[in-house]
């Protein structure tokens, strides 16, 4: 069984050439979801993929372009086909997510908390989740705003997903030179000061041996331009499917 990526987009808030930055991560006939940003809905009916036919979402942050489209998601999940999506969300960003963000358009009779709108999954720190035969992952809180948490994803023990986040260089290191990280799925911001994001020449102070490793995401829609700048770095494309 091959782990897939398959990119629903791969821009920043701000991207209007791409959509938000949203992965489908399928082993054999299991399918996550990670992160359901604003323009998920759309991105998944351009590739003719029903919602339904996700097995899970899992939420990185609380940002618009990283859950904006859970309430269509639950919605439709709940009126079109009768039941609850499965989400697994890191435990100190449940109620957040529900108070904040879901409450005000969810919230009606009958679904009055977020398990009631879905079948819930915390996830721990330190602690690593099996959500699939061939599929297990574990969160790591990396910094992005102050006061906000945010989670990064290690996959199967190889693979590291940065959510969107500002520049770990130790980590990094840690994770390829003492965790055996093979791939590494980095966002990125092409221009401007990296005060909550990662900034591409911040990127390429790294080494070469981990660069190598490093795909871009979450970029601007400056992307094109550049290309020969990132070096050894190649930039994800939102809707082909990578083998991991």
């Amino acid at each position: 069984m091959s782990l897939q990526l398959q990119m629903l987009g791969t821009g920043s808030a701000f991207a209007k050439r791409y959509y938000n930055n949203n992965g489908l991560l399928s082993i054999d006939r299991f399918t996550l979801l990670i992160d359901c940003g604003i323009t998920a809905p759309q991105a998944l009916h351009h590739l003719n993929k029903p919602m339904e036919d996700i097995d899970a979402v899992l939420i990185t942050h609380i940002h618009g372009d990283h859950v904006g489209g859970l309430e269509e998601l639950a919605f439709r999940m709940k009126y079109v086909h009768g039941r609850k999506p499965v989400l697994y969300v890191p435990e100190p960003l449940a109620q957040p997510l529900w108070e904040n963000t879901l409450k005000g358009g969810l919230g009606q009779d009958g679904i009055e908390k977020l398990e009631d709108a879905f079948t819930v999954h915390l996830l721990r720190e330190g602690e690593t989740a099996a959500l699939a035969p061939g599929l297990a992952l574990e969160i790591m809180r990396t910094p992005h705003i102050p006061g906000k948490n945010s989670y990064s994803l290690y996959i199967n023990d190889e693979i590291f997903y940065s959510a969107d986040m500002i520049f770990q260089p130790k980590l990094l290191s840690e994770l390829v030179y003492q965790r055996g990280c093979r791939k590494i799925l980095h966002e990125v911001q092409l221009t401007g000061r990296g005060e909550v994001h990662t900034t591409l020449e911040e990127l390429l102070s790294l080494p070469a041996n981990i660069r190598d490793k490093i795909y871009l995401m979450h970029y601007g829609d400056e992307m094109e331009a550049f290309i020969e700048q990132a070096q050894e770095m190649e930039f994800l494309r939102q809707h082909e499917v990578y083998t991991l």
